[in-house]
């Protein structure tokens, strides 16, 4: 289980928090894609080995958006919120 740091409300059990997925990742227009790009982009997830900067959202408690940086070789979180 992971340990978030909310900037408001400190350190706080993962099951308060609700993945948001990865920072930046950039939503294609539907329109200007084809379908194989788009069913790709809604279907096949990421899975890079090493840091990777994520958003989480503060669902159980302040409501807030945060950004994190997770290892994914080791689940611990690297960066604090918003990269700090």
């Amino acid at each position: 289980m992971l340990i978030i740091t909310c900037p408001f409300c400190g350190e706080r059990n993962e099951s308060e928090f609700s993945f948001g997925g990865p920072a930046g990742a950039d939503r294609p227009d539907p329109t200007k894609v084809s379908d194989a790009e788009w069913v790709d982009y809604l279907t096949v997830v990421p899975n890079p080995l090493g840091p990777v900067q994520e958003r989480w959202c503060h669902t159980r408690g302040c409501g807030e958006w945060l950004t994190i940086w997770r290892d994914t070789r080791t689940h611990d979180i690297v960066g604090g919120p918003d990269g700090a």
